[in-house]
């Protein structure tokens, strides 16, 4: 089986937006779970915590 230049592209292409799409449907349902709420709550207000500065 020998691949040219132009099937390799036509290859890279096509399933390389169907793996960029996956990923991001991916990280989107992630993101947006209901499970995870709490997490990113806490991510979101740990940045203000005291205990974390610099020098200390």
């Amino acid at each position: 089986m020998d691949f040219d230049h132009n099937s390799v592209v036509a290859f890279a292409k096509s399933w390389g937006l169907l793996y960029i799409v996956a990923m991001a449907l991916a990280i989107l349902v992630y993101a947006l779970w209901p499970g995870n709420r709490k997490r990113f709550e806490r991510a979101k207000t740990s940045i203000l915590d005291k205990d974390d500065r610099p020098g200390d």
